[in-house]
């Protein structure tokens, strides 16, 4: 997990307004003013909104609103952008991989929180805080002390109770009336916080547990997308119907081997007789004119004739019966002209013959046409090649239909089983219950501050009027007045060791074992060894060891325990990265760290960086010489 981007506008201690791309590695953050930059309360705020708009506080002078936006990559691989009007409403997008373009997810605070834990990875938010990110506040220096003794009794005196915060910082009240008056207003603003708080713990568990019914109903959710894709597919499937194909045209399909068959082999049968009768035919007969034979048997008769007729009237009548030669000479030419004329029916009779094998052959095209049309508009329709194709297509829509029937058994199967009907019903009696908690958190007050916030007002207010009744008085040692001594400060490191064992899903010993080595290297470097050793107890109570001690960590001079309390922080980190990558959000926390020691600690983010993003807020020169880039927001 790493952030992508962090667009503002009108926020406090950033530009007026802009969008800023990170980077992984090791980034430098440069606020614009001198005023302390929230990067780290921003992205509490962001990611885990409780919807009653405390998120307000971020909102700079410059107008009456501001909104804030940022882009994560999270522990699915997916971008997150998380946008929110601060003190207002907010929506979670998703870059669609597949488009670019951001989805909305939700609108609504609870399913946006419920989102980002189940499904992007972000861990609770007590450990996001106390693991990744490193505040000013969180300095033990400027943590409450424990109360001493005297300062118990003096509390105790004035109905007070000592303080939570840091007790160097805390001066005596000027005016302490007016402080036991505010000490009133706070305590009845800390019932209303603790009442809130109560609340919003059990709307928090009852989103956590509406989360797991809605996984539980959201099972049905692939047949749901399954169903409608398989219905989609069965709509525009091709049927004979949709294409304008005849209702038999699988029929048509599965004969029409067949019928070219029957073309192929009429045409042929016609071929052959055709052929046959055409080696018979006389395909030309010549004129009557140009046969010889009848023309010498006319000529022949004629001559005959002539003679007969002349001699016979001359010469004598024996030489009539020459005419009896005219027989075979007329005969001859009748007998041509009567083959001639046979020839001429016979040719007749061939053209008669043709023209109707020509309509025969017509005859067969068009019969085979009827049966062929409808199989290559299928073809064409179906952007298919081959015959073979044609069933499967036109079939595809009855598998289709079958399945789209089992998938819709399957869901009602599904959505009439015990489990999913349990948990649709637990699911609205949850919702119901929400609800009804949300209404009671809108009814204690759009704003309500956070219960440790104001234990902490609270706790510095008694303080001070404790220190106003009954001041600490000066010591004297060799000659010379000193502070009296101060009450130890809060030991971190249980707190932190517990949300690493979370994080790491380990035991409170076995995680001492891993950290104890590395966490002693960063304190040995940062303190100029003069701690050479770490120990914890069982509950995880820190000892710092000397050549000569073991001492405490609360009793060590606020400068140290910082030192070990930066120390510890990124050990936990380092070790955490291992296992799940999360970004290490720092303040502009090292103000207090001596000059000569800046250049160390620059190394040892920049040797994190390589490791998972670390964002450090500061202006300080030297850090950004070390980083990766600097992004001036």
């Amino acid at each position: 997990m790493h952030f992508v981007e962090v667009a503002i506008q009108n926020v406090r201690g950033f530009s007026p307004g802009g969008r800023f791309p990170l980077k992984t590695g090791y980034l430098i953050l440069k606020p614009p003013t001198a005023d302390v930059l929230p990067l780290a309360g921003l992205s509490l705020s962001l990611l885990y909104s409780d919807g009653r708009g405390g998120d307000a506080s971020f909102v700079g002078s410059g107008g009456r609103s501001g909104k804030a936006a940022l882009t994560f990559v999270g522990q699915d691989g997916m971008t997150y952008r998380v946008l929110r009007e601060l003190g207002g409403s907010g929506s979670l997008h998703r870059l669609n991989p597949t488009t670019s373009q951001p989805e909305l997810m939700s609108s609504d605070t609870g399913e946006i929180n419920q989102y980002l834990r189940g499904q992007a990875g972000l861990p609770p938010r007590t450990t996001f805080e106390q693991v990744y990110c490193l505040q000013l506040v969180m300095l033990p220096s400027r943590r409450p002390r424990k109360a001493s003794a005297k300062a118990a009794a003096a509390a105790k005196a004035s109905g007070s109770t000592p303080s939570l915060a840091n007790a160097s910082a805390v001066q005596p009240a000027a005016d302490i009336p007016a402080a036991e008056a505010k000490v009133k207003a706070l305590e009845k603003e800390l019932v209303v916080s603790r009442e809130v708080d109560q609340l919003q713990f059990k709307v928090d568990e009852l989103s956590s547990l509406i989360f797991e019914a809605d996984s539980k109903l959201k099972g049905g959710e692939g047949l749901k997308t399954a169903i409608v894709e398989a219905e989609a597919a069965w709509r525009a499937a091709p049927t004979p119907e949709s294409l304008g194909l005849p209702q038999d045209i699988l029929s048509r399909v599965k004969r029409h081997p067949k019928a070219v068959a029957r073309r192929d082999e009429a045409l042929a049968r016609l071929e052959t007789d055709r052929d046959a009768e055409e080696e018979d035919a006389v395909v030309y007969v010549p004129p009557l004119t140009k046969n010889r034979y009848f023309w010498g048997g006319l000529g022949s008769g004629v001559l005959f004739l002539g003679v007969s007729v002349g001699l016979g009237f001359t010469v004598g009548p024996m030489w009539r019966y020459l005419a009896l030669l005219n027989i075979p000479a007329f005969g001859t030419a009748a007998l041509m002209a009567l083959r001639y004329v046979d020839d001429l029916q016979k040719a007749t009779r061939k053209g008669t013959k043709d023209n109707r094998k020509g309509a025969r052959e017509k005859k067969i095209l068009d019969e085979f046409e009827l049966e062929d049309a409808p199989v290559r508009m299928a073809l064409k329709a179906l952007n298919v090649e081959t015959l073979d194709e044609i069933p499967p297509a036109l079939e595809r829509k009855d598998l289709l239909g079958i399945r789209l029937g089992e998938l819709q058994t399957q869901l009602e199967e599904f959505e009439a089983s015990p489990d999913f009907q349990d948990a649709q019903r637990q699911a609205q009696d949850l919702r119901a219950e929400q609800e009804t908690l949300n209404a009671e958190l809108t009814a204690k007050g759009t704003y309500v501050r956070d219960l440790r916030e104001v234990e902490r007002e609270l706790g510095r207010l008694k303080e001070s009027i404790a220190l106003a009744k009954a001041p600490p008085a000066p010591v004297v040692v060799g000659g010379v007045a000193t502070a009296a001594p101060v009450d130890p400060l809060e030991d971190p490191s249980p707190l932190v060791l517990a949300q690493a064992a979370d994080v790491l899903t380990s035991d409170l010993l076995s995680v001492q074992a891993l950290l104890k080595d590395r966490c002693v290297q960063y304190l040995t470097a940062l303190t100029d060894r003069r701690y050479q050793g770490v120990e914890w107890d069982r509950d995880g109570n820190a000892f710092a060891l000397t050549p000569n001690s073991r001492i405490p960590v609360g009793e060590l001079p606020p400068k140290d325990l910082d030192l070990y309390y930066l120390a510890l922080r990124m050990t936990v980190v380092e070790k955490t990265c291992a296992r799940v990558k999360r970004p290490f959000l720092l303040d502009d926390v090292l103000t207090g760290v001596d000059e000569a020691k800046l250049p160390l600690v620059a190394r040892m983010l920049k040797h994190l960086g390589t490791m998972t993003q670390v964002l450090h807020v500061t202006a300080h020169p030297g850090f950004a010489q070390m980083s990766d880039g600097t992004v001036n927001v």
